[in-house]
């Protein structure tokens, strides 16, 4: 591991179009040595997406692969590359809601997006916030991470296993919450809820955050801009009537917004996550 923290330093130092372009090959080559996840993705796509055909969706599978290798070389700009260099990169639309921000609690709802780390980097530019950590299983790795994530303004790491308390103390100070949401956890505070019209195990947390502190929920996605020109994070407008008083139809809302963005972005999405891991009783699983 710090074999390749260090190669990922070497590399931030490339132009974004070569860095680019060699996280796409390295994406092609992996496509065909983790048939695992090359699995996980094409069974996640053929449940998604039925519409395509099988070759569409290895197709999209690569283009995924190669997308999420190249975030993940590209993750060392992020890391290591002057303020300066990321201003130029990331581009804001239509810019911070700092108006937002400072007028009461927010919850910053990034989806899974293969360039999310470019969201959290750009809002740790301008302002602190928190957000649930999962310590990795590799130190080095682990403090890597810790210290990217962290090294513009302070960001409060809360543990997932602490539970939703740390998240309302740190909201309560005035921190926004960036809040990741759409990932199987299993059971424990989740509900079945569809997701391209399949039962997924779904985070309630936002909803339920949001029903505790009053917060606004503004979703944020960053995606790649067009010859590899760096990233777009595009602020859209808060959720309106949020959650309201059915907490499943809002978790139900936010499922249908994220599907909408992946329709716009199908190759950046995490599709190599075991989305439907957890089944409703009875059900077979689909990654056996």
């Amino acid at each position: 591991m710090r074999l390749l923290i260090a190669l990922m330093w070497l590399l931030h130092w490339l132009p974004l179009p070569i860095l680019g372009r060699l996280g796409e090959a390295l994406g092609s080559l992996l496509y065909w040595a983790i048939p695992k996840r090359r699995r996980i993705a094409l069974t996640n796509l053929a449940l998604c997406l039925p519409h395509l055909t099988e070759e569409e969706r290895r197709t999209l599978a690569r283009r995924h692969f190669q997308a999420y290798s190249r975030s993940i070389l590209e993750r060392g700009i992020l890391w290591w590359a002057p303020e300066s260099r990321l201003r130029k990169l990331i581009h804001m639309e239509p810019g911070l809601p700092l108006e937002e921000i400072q007028s009461g609690p927010v919850i910053l709802l990034c989806p899974h997006f293969v360039c999310l780390d470019v969201a959290g980097a750009r809002i740790a530019m301008e302002i602190s916030a928190s957000s649930v950590y999962m310590e990795q299983r590799n130190k080095v790795a682990d403090a890597a991470l810790r210290r990217g994530r962290s090294r513009f303004k302070p960001v409060k790491l809360l543990s997932r296993a602490e539970g939703i308390k740390p998240i309302l103390r740190a909201m309560r100070e005035g921190l926004p919450y960036f809040m990741l949401p759409d990932l199987d956890f299993g059971l424990k505070d989740a509900e079945f809820v569809p997701f391209f019209g399949v039962p997924a195990a779904t985070l309630t947390a936002p909803a339920r955050i949001a029903a505790a502190t009053g917060a606004k929920v503004i979703p944020v996605i960053a995606t790649f801009l067009p010859n590899y020109r760096g990233w777009t994070v595009k602020f859209y407008p808060p959720v309106p009537d949020y959650p309201g008083k059915d907490l499943l139809a809002a978790t139900r809302r936010m499922n249908a917004f994220i599907e909408d963005r992946v329709r716009e972005m199908p190759a950046e999405y995490l599709w190599t996550h075991k989305r439907f891991k957890t089944r409703p009783p009875g059900s077979p699983g689909f990654y056996d």
